[in-house]
């Protein structure tokens, strides 16, 4: 905390009041002292064991359960996001920290691999080779504005860094800071009960950019998680390119989420995929990444699942916006569309003057070719917005497919006599996304192994990885080459004998 001048405050979006009490922004000392005790943390919590690890990942969970109503209280004030859905957020944030201490303990994420010699071969003899996957280092964390469990401080980045063996530090989202303190103190106490170094894990506070561009360029980080604004997200991968040693940035970051309603579909449910889609998209006022904010009609068939739609965003309930910026953009992102020629609107939700921030639905209406010749049109709108796109004829679908910026999910709702031109459409929906679904929706992401929460730019900057599930883990990790080493001096992992009992491939087959 920190005095009345210096303070950072939450403001509770509901009402507009300022929170108490405030908390002190990191100034540049702060962020270096916090870096220099990560990079002197890494060469003692990179070397924990299995057990210890898993086990001090489980404590970060039990710590944060035993919180109780004080977390949840908090979180609703700072965000306005409904009480049962905090709940299930941390639930979701403690599970997936005992998911990444199963992970630790099963030791398959080392990727362990040998070769053994070949002395006789001929005409070169092959060496013993045996790699393994290390830490990076120490990983910048960066929390998120919409989830402030599940995707901040003790999130998936943090979780996912910590299982792979590299301390954190987390630059706390300004929305939440009362949030955020609360869970880097539990974080805190883990890491003393378990005896780690103290630089296994760090918090900061601050509402610049200053504090973050710091953050991602000081020499001791070697990674950033990051979800959040393609402008925010891509500020900060060209801060970590410019490095005299540049770093990877994992930023997920835009995503429009299209859906495809194909002729089958509509007709036999066209009014129940309608209200479904609203339901989808009013959650959380929107204000999810994974949220439909684009939808294709394919054929002429649409008419029940527009009036459908319309009707349900038309009483849909205002819910307050995060924060009163997200609320102004969001306003000038509907403003644009129901500016746009060839773009009508089809409903606008309830307001209320006594929400501070409040999200007011919006669908609109438009035409395959008006939005082929408008580019702007796939832009996020960040909340419960969403474009209806008609689109007369299936042939174009491929040069609409074709337009589309790189997307987190893609979703074909199709009956079974579609199932020709689904199958024609999926090959090209996996160029596009890095989920895709089949008659659901794509709000909700499922935590585990078999999960992709990632895609091709801009809804993320590494679209060969995923911030949800178990692979998650593989961004903070590098392999290594063992020739010819010694048997008492390669990791236990790679001894002879399999010390530690995790799984391995040797000359190619699995033990």
């Amino acid at each position: 905390m920190s005095g009345p001048e210096t303070a950072l405050h939450a403001v509770d979006p509901r009402t507009g009041e300022r929170l108490e009490p405030g908390y002190e922004a990191a100034g540049p000392q702060d962020v270096d002292g916090a870096c220099e005790l990560a990079w002197q943390a890494f060469g003692t919590y990179r070397r924990t064991g299995l057990k210890a690890r898993a086990a001090f990942l489980d404590t970060i969970a039990d710590r944060i359960e035993a919180l109780g109503d004080v977390l949840v209280e908090r979180v609703v004030a700072e965000t306005g996001i409904p009480r049962a859905r905090v709940e299930g957020e941390r639930a979701r944030t403690c599970n997936q920290l005992r998911l990444f201490a199963q992970v630790v303990r099963s030791g398959d994420w080392l990727g362990a691999r040998i070769d053994p010699a070949l002395p006789e071969r001929t005409p070169l003899p092959r060496p013993d080779l045996r790699r393994r996957q290390v830490p990076l280092g120490p990983v910048a964390v960066f929390g998120a504005s919409n989830f402030p469990l599940a995707f901040s401080v003790a999130g998936g980045d943090t979780a996912s860094a910590l299982a792979a063996g590299a301390p954190v530090v987390v630059k706390a989202h300004p929305a939440h800071p009362g949030t955020s303190e609360l869970v880097g103190r539990a974080v805190r106490e883990a890491v003393q009960e378990h005896g780690l170094p103290e630089g296994t894990f760090s918090l900061l506070h601050g509402a610049g950019h200053e504090i973050g561009t710091r953050l991602v360029t000081h020499p001791r980080i070697a990674a950033v998680g990051f979800t959040g604004s393609r402008r925010g997200g891509l500020a900060l991968v060209a801060a970590a390119a410019a490095r005299p040693v540049p770093i990877p940035v994992y930023a997920e970051m835009s995503s429009v989420n299209p859906v495809f309603l194909l002729p089958g579909a509509l007709r036999d449910g066209g009014a129940d995929l309608g209200r479904a889609f609203v339901a989808s998209l009013s959650i959380g006022a929107g204000q999810l990444c994974t949220s439909p904010g684009l939808v294709f009609l394919v054929g002429d068939g649409s008419d029940a699942f527009i009036e459908a739609a319309s009707a349900a965003v038309a009483a849909a309930p205002p819910a307050p916006m995060l924060t009163a910026g997200i609320r102004t953009a969001y306003d000038a992102g509907t403003a644009r569309l129901a500016g746009t020629d060839g773009v009508r609107t089809l409903a606008r939700g309830l307001d209320d003057p006594e929400i501070a921030s409040p999200c007011v639905a919006g669908l609109f209406l438009t035409d395959d070719a008006t939005f082929l010749a408008h580019s702007f049109l796939q832009d996020e709108v960040f909340g419960a917005s969403s474009l209806l796109v008609r689109v007369a004829d299936a042939d174009r679908l491929a040069e609409i497919i074709g337009s589309l910026e790189g997307q987190l999910t893609a979703t074909v709702h199709a009956a079974p006599g579609d199932h020709a031109l689904a199958g024609e459409l999926l090959p090209a929906l996996e160029t596009l996304a890095g989920r895709v679904l089949f008659n659901g929706w794509p709000t909700g992401v499922e935590v585990g192994d078999a999960i992709v929460h990632g895609g091709p730019f801009p809804a993320t900057s590494a679209p060969a990885t995923t911030s949800v599930g178990t692979s998650a883990i593989e961004r903070f990790l590098r392999p290594v080459s063992y020739q010819n080493v010694p048997d008492g001096l390669l990791p236990e992992e790679l001894r002879d004998g399999d010390p530690l009992g995790v799984p391995r491939r040797v000359d190619g087959k699995p033990v």
